[in-house]
Formats: structure tokens, C-alpha cells, sequence
């Protein structure tokens, strides 16, 4: 059985509380509310930031480590993905040339 004390459950309505102001803060205002420029712009690179913050771990890293060898079929299919969306700048034709590269050097040599 879980048993709650009394800090446990000042803590969890704490946060409770702090969620739906933060979330409702916009509500709260009378006035319209605008970023500033700057912040606006910044907020542009935030998909492809937060992207690569997913994908590149995964092309260079194996357990937590970086890759020790360049027989990584993840390296070379990134590479090839990432010159052909400088190229033709399309997301499909990107994932399905890395996968024309990752597959075979993975299920046919291994890597």
C-alpha cells in the first residue's frame, strides 16, 4: 500500500498548483501578449534544434559511448541523408536515401 505523508502531498499539490498557473498565465492577462522579436525568431530553430538533439546521439553514439569505429552503417547513412537534403532539401528523399545506404551495409556486411 503507498502511504502519503503529509510532505508528499504538500509536494504534489505544490506542483499541481505551480502547473496550472504557468500553463493558464496567458489567460490571466487583460492586454494582448506578444514575444519580442528576438524571441520570435529564436523560436523558429526550435524544432530542428530539439531534431537534432534526438537524431545526432544516435548516429554518433553506441551505449552511451561514441562510436570507436568508422564501420558504423548510422554514420555513413547520416552523411548521405545530410548531403541529400542540402541538395534537394526534401525530408522523404533524406530518409529514403539513408535508408538506401543503412540497410545494406547493416543487414548485408554487419556493420
Amino acid at each position: 500500500m503507498l502511504e502519503l505523508d503529509l510532505h508528499t502531498l504538500l509536494t504534489i499539490l505544490a506542483l499541481g498548483v505551480i502547473t496550472v498557473v504557468t500553463r493558464g498565465f496567458f489567460f490571466i492577462s487583460d492586454k494582448p501578449w506578444a514575444l519580442p522579436h528576438w524571441a520570435q525568431r529564436g523560436l523558429q530553430y526550435a524544432p530542428i534544434a530539439a531534431l537534432a538533439a534526438v537524431v545526432l546521439p544516435e548516429i554518433v553514439m553506441s551505449h552511451g559511448h561514441l562510436v570507436p569505429t568508422w564501420r558504423d552503417a548510422r554514420l555513413f547513412a547520416g552523411a548521405v541523408g545530410a548531403a541529400y537534403f542540402f541538395w534537394r532539401k526534401g525530408v522523404l528523399g533524406t530518409i529514403v536515401t539513408g535508408m538506401l545506404v543503412y540497410l545494406p551495409l547493416h543487414i548485408g556486411l554487419g556493420w
